[in-house]
Protein backbone atom coordinates (compact mmCIF):
# COMPACT_ATOMS: atom_id res chain seq x y z
CA UNK A 1 0.00 0.00 0.00
CA UNK A 2 1.49 3.45 -0.93
CA UNK A 3 2.36 5.75 1.70
CA UNK A 4 2.15 9.44 2.42
CA UNK A 5 5.68 10.46 1.37
CA UNK A 6 5.62 8.00 -1.47
CA UNK A 7 2.02 9.95 -2.87
CA UNK A 8 3.53 13.01 -2.41
CA UNK A 9 6.82 12.12 -4.63
CA UNK A 10 4.03 11.14 -7.06
CA UNK A 11 2.02 13.40 -7.49
CA UNK A 12 5.36 15.79 -7.82
CA UNK A 13 6.14 13.36 -10.92
CA UNK A 14 3.04 13.65 -12.75
CA UNK A 15 3.36 17.53 -12.02
CA UNK A 16 6.70 17.19 -13.69
CA UNK A 17 4.88 15.73 -16.92
CA UNK A 18 1.90 17.66 -16.90
CA UNK A 19 4.38 21.23 -16.68
CA UNK A 20 6.05 20.01 -19.73
CA UNK A 21 3.02 18.91 -21.79
CA UNK A 22 1.02 21.98 -21.01
CA UNK A 23 0.83 24.92 -23.55
CA UNK A 24 -1.52 27.54 -21.46
CA UNK A 25 0.67 29.73 -19.08
CA UNK A 26 -1.95 29.94 -16.16
CA UNK A 27 -2.14 26.12 -16.01
CA UNK A 28 2.00 25.79 -15.52
CA UNK A 29 1.19 28.47 -12.57
CA UNK A 30 -0.73 26.42 -10.71
CA UNK A 31 0.86 23.12 -11.50
CA UNK A 32 4.04 25.08 -9.56
CA UNK A 33 2.12 25.96 -6.89
CA UNK A 34 1.20 22.47 -6.39
CA UNK A 35 4.51 21.25 -6.89
CA UNK A 36 5.70 23.75 -4.27
CA UNK A 37 3.47 23.25 -1.69
CA UNK A 38 4.19 18.99 -2.25
CA UNK A 39 7.90 19.37 -2.27
CA UNK A 40 7.61 21.74 1.01
CA UNK A 41 5.59 19.07 2.67
CA UNK A 42 7.77 16.57 2.06
CA UNK A 43 10.23 16.86 4.73
CA UNK A 44 7.40 16.53 6.96
CA UNK A 45 6.09 12.92 6.06
CA UNK A 46 9.95 11.68 5.87
CA UNK A 47 11.21 9.76 8.43
CA UNK A 48 14.65 11.13 8.81
CA UNK A 49 13.17 14.76 9.43
CA UNK A 50 10.10 13.83 11.34
CA UNK A 51 11.33 14.98 14.79
CA UNK A 52 11.62 19.05 14.70
CA UNK A 53 11.09 21.42 16.96
CA UNK A 54 8.05 24.26 16.82
CA UNK A 55 10.73 26.39 15.00
CA UNK A 56 11.16 23.78 12.26
CA UNK A 57 7.05 23.27 11.60
CA UNK A 58 7.42 27.71 11.33
CA UNK A 59 9.79 26.99 8.62
CA UNK A 60 8.17 24.79 6.99
CA UNK A 61 4.91 26.70 7.05
CA UNK A 62 6.76 30.03 6.18
CA UNK A 63 8.31 27.89 2.98
CA UNK A 64 4.76 26.37 1.82
CA UNK A 65 3.86 30.07 1.53
CA UNK A 66 6.63 30.92 -0.40
CA UNK A 67 6.66 28.25 -3.08
CA UNK A 68 3.06 28.06 -3.27
CA UNK A 69 1.21 31.18 -2.72
CA UNK A 70 3.95 33.89 -3.48
CA UNK A 71 6.15 32.95 -6.13
CA UNK A 72 2.99 31.52 -7.74
CA UNK A 73 1.06 34.85 -6.92
CA UNK A 74 3.79 36.58 -8.45
CA UNK A 75 3.97 34.98 -11.84
CA UNK A 76 0.03 35.23 -11.79
CA UNK A 77 0.77 39.00 -11.63
CA UNK A 78 3.39 38.73 -14.47
CA UNK A 79 0.89 36.75 -16.92
CA UNK A 80 -1.84 39.47 -16.30
CA UNK A 81 0.62 42.46 -17.57
CA UNK A 82 1.41 40.51 -20.40
CA UNK A 83 -1.34 39.13 -23.86
CA UNK A 84 0.56 36.22 -24.51
CA UNK A 85 -1.75 33.43 -22.56
CA UNK A 86 0.02 30.56 -24.59
CA UNK A 87 3.64 29.03 -25.43
CA UNK A 88 2.97 28.89 -29.32
CA UNK A 89 5.70 27.48 -30.73
CA UNK A 90 8.04 25.85 -28.06
CA UNK A 91 11.45 24.57 -29.44
CA UNK A 92 10.65 21.28 -28.93
CA UNK A 93 7.11 19.96 -29.01
CA UNK A 94 4.47 19.12 -26.72
CA UNK A 95 4.24 15.48 -27.18
CA UNK A 96 8.32 15.20 -27.76
CA UNK A 97 8.78 17.21 -24.42
CA UNK A 98 6.43 14.52 -22.66
CA UNK A 99 8.41 11.80 -24.01
CA UNK A 100 11.43 13.45 -23.27
CA UNK A 101 10.17 13.91 -19.77
CA UNK A 102 9.42 10.14 -19.44
CA UNK A 103 12.65 9.36 -20.74
CA UNK A 104 14.20 11.56 -17.88
CA UNK A 105 12.45 9.18 -15.59
CA UNK A 106 13.93 6.31 -16.52
CA UNK A 107 17.45 7.92 -16.64
CA UNK A 108 17.04 9.22 -13.54
CA UNK A 109 15.92 5.29 -11.85
CA UNK A 110 19.46 4.65 -13.30
CA UNK A 111 21.31 7.02 -12.17
CA UNK A 112 19.73 6.71 -9.01
CA UNK A 113 20.42 2.94 -8.77
CA UNK A 114 24.14 3.64 -10.13
CA UNK A 115 24.71 6.13 -7.57
CA UNK A 116 24.21 3.51 -4.19
CA UNK A 117 23.11 6.54 -2.00
CA UNK A 118 22.01 4.97 1.34
CA UNK A 119 18.36 6.41 1.85
CA UNK A 120 15.77 6.44 4.82
CA UNK A 121 13.28 3.88 4.86
CA UNK A 122 10.32 5.18 3.43
CA UNK A 123 12.28 7.57 0.67
CA UNK A 124 13.49 5.18 -2.01
CA UNK A 125 11.80 6.93 -4.44
CA UNK A 126 13.12 10.29 -3.18
CA UNK A 127 16.71 10.73 -5.28
CA UNK A 128 14.60 9.53 -8.09
CA UNK A 129 11.77 12.41 -7.99
CA UNK A 130 14.87 15.04 -7.19
CA UNK A 131 16.64 14.47 -10.71
CA UNK A 132 13.58 14.14 -12.33
CA UNK A 133 12.55 17.55 -11.36
CA UNK A 134 15.60 18.97 -11.64
CA UNK A 135 16.34 17.83 -14.95
CA UNK A 136 12.71 18.62 -16.32
CA UNK A 137 13.33 21.92 -15.09
CA UNK A 138 16.56 22.33 -16.90
CA UNK A 139 15.01 20.78 -20.03
CA UNK A 140 11.86 23.40 -19.91
CA UNK A 141 14.07 26.60 -19.62
CA UNK A 142 15.82 25.18 -22.63
CA UNK A 143 13.13 23.65 -24.41
CA UNK A 144 10.80 26.80 -24.73
CA UNK A 145 10.89 30.30 -26.40
CA UNK A 146 8.45 31.89 -23.94
CA UNK A 147 10.34 34.23 -20.55
CA UNK A 148 7.84 33.30 -18.10
CA UNK A 149 7.70 29.48 -19.04
CA UNK A 150 11.81 30.18 -18.90
CA UNK A 151 11.10 31.21 -15.31
CA UNK A 152 8.76 28.64 -14.17
CA UNK A 153 11.67 26.12 -15.12
CA UNK A 154 14.04 27.67 -13.29
CA UNK A 155 11.57 27.11 -10.16
CA UNK A 156 11.10 23.59 -10.73
CA UNK A 157 14.68 23.09 -11.33
CA UNK A 158 14.89 24.80 -7.17
CA UNK A 159 12.27 22.31 -6.04
CA UNK A 160 14.83 19.66 -7.60
CA UNK A 161 17.41 20.77 -5.77
CA UNK A 162 15.94 21.56 -2.48
CA UNK A 163 14.77 17.78 -2.85
CA UNK A 164 18.26 16.46 -3.33
CA UNK A 165 19.36 18.26 -0.32
CA UNK A 166 16.26 16.81 1.43
CA UNK A 167 17.66 13.20 0.16
CA UNK A 168 21.26 13.81 1.84
CA UNK A 169 20.63 15.69 4.54
CA UNK A 170 20.10 13.47 7.35
CA UNK A 171 19.73 16.23 10.46
CA UNK A 172 16.64 18.86 9.45
CA UNK A 173 17.96 21.14 11.20
CA UNK A 174 20.99 22.39 8.34
CA UNK A 175 18.55 22.10 5.53
CA UNK A 176 16.76 24.95 7.05
CA UNK A 177 20.08 27.11 6.95
CA UNK A 178 20.53 25.94 3.33
CA UNK A 179 16.92 26.61 2.10
CA UNK A 180 16.37 29.77 3.63
CA UNK A 181 19.65 31.02 2.04
CA UNK A 182 18.19 29.61 -1.58
CA UNK A 183 14.65 31.13 -0.94
CA UNK A 184 15.69 34.49 -0.14
CA UNK A 185 18.43 33.85 -4.06
CA UNK A 186 14.97 32.87 -5.53
CA UNK A 187 13.00 35.34 -4.50
CA UNK A 188 15.18 38.15 -5.52
CA UNK A 189 15.47 35.91 -9.14
CA UNK A 190 11.80 36.05 -9.38
CA UNK A 191 11.28 39.73 -9.30
CA UNK A 192 14.06 40.95 -11.31
CA UNK A 193 12.57 38.32 -13.81
CA UNK A 194 9.45 39.77 -13.15
CA UNK A 195 11.27 43.06 -14.35
CA UNK A 196 12.60 41.54 -17.01
CA UNK A 197 9.35 40.48 -18.39
CA UNK A 198 7.98 43.35 -18.01
CA UNK A 199 9.90 45.50 -19.67
CA UNK A 200 10.64 42.37 -22.61
CA UNK A 201 6.80 42.82 -23.21
CA UNK A 202 6.71 46.82 -22.75
CA UNK A 203 9.42 46.89 -25.74
CA UNK A 204 8.25 43.93 -28.05
CA UNK A 205 4.80 43.26 -27.28
CA UNK A 206 5.96 39.66 -26.56
CA UNK A 207 7.69 37.55 -24.23
CA UNK A 208 9.60 35.24 -27.37
CA UNK A 209 13.25 35.42 -26.09
CA UNK A 210 14.36 35.00 -29.41
CA UNK A 211 13.13 38.59 -30.18
CA UNK A 212 16.40 39.56 -28.46
CA UNK A 213 18.36 38.26 -31.67
CA UNK A 214 17.44 40.75 -33.55
CA UNK A 215 19.13 43.43 -31.21
CA UNK A 216 21.89 45.23 -33.04
CA UNK A 217 24.84 46.99 -31.87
Amino acid sequence: MININELIMVIILLSVLLSLASNRLVALVKIMALQGVMVSLLPLVLEHHSRMGSGGLIFFQVMILIKGVFIPALLYVALKRITIKREIEPIIGYHASLFAGLIIILLSIFISEKLHVSMASGSELLLTTAITTMSAGFFLMMSRRKAITQVIGYLMLENGIYMVGTALTKHSHTIYVIEFGVLLDLLVAVMIMGIILHNINHAFDDIDTDLLNSLKD
